[in-house]
């Protein structure tokens, strides 16, 4: 497949005159994107209307499990119809010590929810985010048929 690179660019003005008083506030920036707000997590003075990067990291998490799941299941006929998740990321005072994903699916016949299933961990396998952090990232499905 090769070599993929992936510029951002991080942008912050202000004056750091105190610990107290600067700004957390930011913008991540890439070419034909739309900006992202980015500050720090609230408990360390940043804006809690606005994206930190721990949210963002269990964020690329949830995408790159959500897009291989989704490239998978067309590949074996699964007709996805929602995905939703509601991940979680949990750290101590130094590092992530885990990402779970709780994805809530559905699918459009009974008969394809055993391969919907199993293709959670392939889908685990396939990520290139979930396979280049240090931690565990967990994933807890919940697929139904449509009513």
């Amino acid at each position: 497949m090769g070599e993929h690179t992936y510029e951002v660019e991080v942008t912050w003005s202000g004056a750091t005159t105190g610990y107290r008083s600067y700004s957390r506030n930011h913008e991540v920036l890439a070419p034909g994107r739309p900006p992202i707000p980015g500050t720090a997590d609230p408990k360390f003075r940043g804006d809690k209307s606005r994206w930190n990067p721990e949210q963002l990291l269990v964020a690329a998490l949830s995408e790159c499990h959500m897009l291989w799941y989704l490239h998978l299941c067309a590949e074996a006929g699964v007709v996805v119809t929602e995905y939703r998740d509601s991940a979680i990321g949990t750290m101590d005072d130094e590092r992530f010590q885990r990402v779970t994903l709780r994805p809530a699916i559905t699918v459009t016949e009974p008969g394809m929810l055993e391969t919907a299933e199993r293709l959670h961990a392939d889908a685990h396998k396939k990520c290139f985010i979930a396979n280049s952090v240090n931690f565990p990232v967990g994933h807890e499905p919940t697929i139904v048929t449509e009513a």
